[in-house]
């Protein structure tokens, strides 16, 4: 007999299977047996006849199959109230035409693109001349009226030339109130730039009122033999552009000389032997961070083999991509492993080249995306050269220009010849959605990446 409430619930369903099964082995010897004799059949053949011992172990079979069954269902519900494993994220890398790298200081850079308008975005793209952005003649301060345009339009940059500077003291003063202006309205410093390279290019050394002396030009350096010249020229200049609140050189030129009579770049280049080109922009690149001054490797993919002037007219490079690669390209990708904080394309036409479809490196996103971001890994500030300069000038509207340097992957416009124009232009495409979002914050993340580097 059972004893009512001791047993638990598992055991009290076990017994009842037993006892069902126990009337339905009743039934079953009723059917065999007992029916069977009441009708006086027999069974002729005795191994139709079920002896009481196959009976028993019948019994046993289906009373171990009954319980098998009962534990495999409370098992299979025991799994089912199981949270089910949650699948193994897969994660995907950036490439470099995707976005930036990730950077340590990454939500510091993100909570100051947030805090910009998409007006104060499209600013950020352009470095321009002082009187671009005032309209004034000639400037030599930076006053009200600089205040007043700033603040419309806070611009990533300002490029200073010979006929801004006077005197020390009035370049410094300048020079201290436009970064001053930028930090009021953008919480970031200004880049401030310089042509100062050197030789020819010389936009401050220059101006006899600062008495400084003349760096000769990369070919005189690179002739010398003296070690480390090159670093010594560089660190001379980083250090007295630095005093005078300087942030930026657009140099080294690091174009590998490759046609002799080229003209526009000549003694600017560190000569023809694109290892010995790569290990001087080096040098020279080093000089001006000891400094603090920030470096830019130019003309990309390299200005040395044209004979032309881009500053007049289109240049053509007859080269092919293999050429390049093997020579113009060598430089650049050095100083993209060593460091270098800006790239400036150049205003160059390459006909043997199908992949630019004829357009200029400075415009064609086959140059600036395909191989100078995701073949060469580059993700510091691509800046364009002058949108000035006659190979643009003479073939584009400003706007077109700039609306296509950006789109071919550009991060910042120099000098557009209309600036007005420019920034309309790609605000409008910005707020049309014909320019992502995404692609506009994706310069302007690297640009308040190269900012915040200054200190």
């Amino acid at each position: 007999m059972y004893d009512d409430g001791k047993r638990s619930i598992l055991g009290s369903i076990f017994y009842a299977v037993l006892w069902i099964l126990g009337l339905l082995l009743l039934i079953f010897l009723v059917y065999k047996v007992g029916f069977a004799s009441l009708f006086g059949s027999k069974a002729a053949d005795d191994g139709d006849k079920m002896d009481e011992k196959e009976i028993i172990t019948e019994i046993d079979e289906e009373i171990a199959a009954s319980i098998k069954a009962e534990e495999d269902q409370s098992a299979q519900e025991a799994e089912e109230e199981l949270p089910e494993e949650a699948p193994e994220e897969t994660i995907e890398e950036e490439t470099p035409q995707d976005s930036v790298v990730a950077d340590a200081n990454s939500e510091q850079i993100n909570s100051i693109l947030g805090q910009l308008s998409t007006e104060a975005k499209v600013a950020q793209l352009f470095f321009i001349t002082p009187e671009q952005l005032t309209g004034v003649n000639s400037a030599t301060a930076f006053g009200d009226m600089s205040v007043t345009a700033f603040t419309d339009h806070p611009v990533g940059g300002i490029i200073y030339s010979k006929n801004n500077f006077t005197d020390p003291a009035q370049t410094a003063e300048m020079l201290s109130k436009a970064n001053s202006c930028s930090t009021d309205v953008t919480s970031l410093p200004l880049f401030i730039g310089i042509d100062e390279e050197g030789g020819r290019i010389l936009r401050l050394a220059d101006v006899p009122a600062f008495n400084i002396e003349k760096t000769p030009s990369m070919a005189e350096l690179s002739g010398e033999g003296v070690e480390d010249a090159v670093y010594h020229a560089a660190d001379q200049i980083g250090a007295y552009l630095k005093e005078y609140g300087f942030n930026v050189d657009f140099a080294p030129v690091a174009d590998v000389l490759i046609e002799p009579s080229n003209a526009v770049i000549g003694d600017r280049s560190f000569g023809n032997d694109p290892d010995l080109v790569s290990k001087l922009s080096s040098d020279y690149m080093r000089g001006l961070h000891n400094n603090h001054i920030l470096s830019c490797y130019k003309h990309y993919p390299g200005h040395g083999a044209t004979a032309a002037d881009s500053h007049d007219s289109e240049a053509v490079s007859e080269r092919t991509m293999d050429e390049i690669r093997a020579a113009e390209l060598i430089p650049f990708t050095l100083g993209i492993s060593a460091g270098t904080d800006f790239v400036m394309t150049g205003h160059i036409s390459f006909p043997n080249i199908p992949e630019t479809e004829g357009l200029p490196a400075t415009l064609s996103s086959y140059m600036i995306t395909d191989v100078l971001r995701n073949e060469l890994g580059y993700d510091g500030i691509v800046i364009t050269d002058a949108l000035n300069m006659g190979a643009i000038r003479n073939s584009y509207a400003s706007a077109d220009a700039s609306v296509a340097a950006f789109l071919a992957g550009c991060d910042m416009l120099l000098m557009p010849e209309d600036f007005e124009a420019s920034y309309n232009a790609i605000l409008e495409k910005v707020n049309s959605g014909e320019i992502s979002e995404d692609r506009l914050n994706e310069s302007v993340y690297r640009i308040i990446r190269s900012k915040l580097s200054l200190g």
